[in-house]
């Protein structure tokens, strides 16, 4: 990760601005209301400033909807009182650290409170989430699927003498489900799954894999009848040692998985339940925006800033889900 933390658009505002407006709109300002590209700037240097009034930098007037607006409207940082330079540093901070960054870091890092770093990166994840992407795969190409497990495992404590003892009620796993699909060379489709069966297995590979697709998995029975819902199905037998076979193979998706886990367990360390599938939009994106696909840090990030146009968070709904500040 290489920051020049000297750049402009980390110290100065209207430099940040100008970054943000660039970033949502590369082919020129449109109304976030109606959407028309009639607009005009108002700012402190401007003609259509009425006498003796001046108003603030950034807003835009519509003239057909009559609207005014700014870069942060209708957009993730919508209603933040968070300076726009802050925002700026922590959009290229999540977008350029493979395995994330604590909000506990960001606090640190731009001088906000903790509180206030924990959801400006819920909203970032917010906005880079991928919830209507198009499938992947396609005609000769491959798709490996697998499901893998996160969380810790309830282990029962040994006794004196080696004896363990008996599994209290409410013991067991306490690990999450995560199914994902990766084109090879390509992006990745992943989802928690509260219940990982045959049945919504084979729902999200319908959605999230083109049917003309040669699919890879590992000799689970979960993806039993596979070969007629897409072009081939083909398996790797895990059990009997074997990992790869030509190009069969499930690789690809496991690295996937070991970098999101490795980022889990290391810099976020915990998530409540209601926010995982955002820890995993984040992740997901970083991937699909890799530097091996010809995207890098500061093309990712911009990719950062577009994504959350459309998009709200508000923090009553993301803290008052559960507990409130985990990760």
């Amino acid at each position: 990760m290489t920051i020049d933390l000297t750049d402009p658009i980390f110290h100065d505002e209207n430099k940040a601005r100008e970054w943000l407006e660039q970033a949502r709109w590369p082919n020129g300002v449109n109304c976030p209301h109606c959407g028309s590209l009639s607009v005009i700037r108002l700012g402190y240097d401007t003609a259509h400033a009425p006498k003796g009034k001046q108003h603030r930098p950034g807003l835009f007037h519509c003239r057909d909807c009559r609207g005014q607006f700014t870069v942060c409207t209708g957009h993730v940082m919508e209603s933040s009182h968070v300076k726009l330079a802050k925002w700026a540093l922590a959009i290229r901070l999540m977008s350029s650290s493979k395995k994330g960054m604590s909000a506990h870091q960001l606090h640190r890092s731009i001088k906000v409170t903790y509180k206030t770093a924990w959801f400006m990166f819920h909203r970032l994840r917010k906005g880079v989430s991928s919830a209507n992407a198009a499938p992947v795969g396609g005609e000769g190409k491959i798709v490996e699927a697998d499901e893998a497990y996160f969380g810790k495992r309830k282990t029962a404590p040994v006794l004196s003498r080696g004896r363990v003892a008996k599994p209290t009620k409410g013991g067991g796993t306490k690990k999450r489900p995560i199914v994902a699909l990766v084109e090879r060379g390509g992006e990745v489709r992943a989802k928690h799954m509260v219940t990982v069966n045959a049945r919504n297995l084979r729902q999200f590979i319908a959605t999230n894999a083109d049917a003309k697709s040669r699919l890879m998995t590992d000799e689970s029975p979960l993806y039993s009848g596979m070969d007629k819902q897409m072009a081939t199905h083909e398996t790797i037998q895990h059990r009997k040692g074997e990992y790869a076979r030509g190009d069969v193979t499930t690789n690809t998706v496991e690295g996937f998985f070991g970098v999101f886990k490795r980022g889990m367990t290391g810099v976020y360390q915990h998530c409540a339940e209601h926010h995982f599938q955002r820890y995993i939009d984040e992740f997901s994106f970083r991937y699909n925006n890799r530097s091996k696909l010809g995207v890098e840090d500061t093309e990712r990030a911009v990719k950062v800033a577009k994504a959350g146009e459309g998009k709200r968070l508000t923090y009553r709904r993301v803290a008052g889900a559960g507990n409130g500040l985990e990760g």
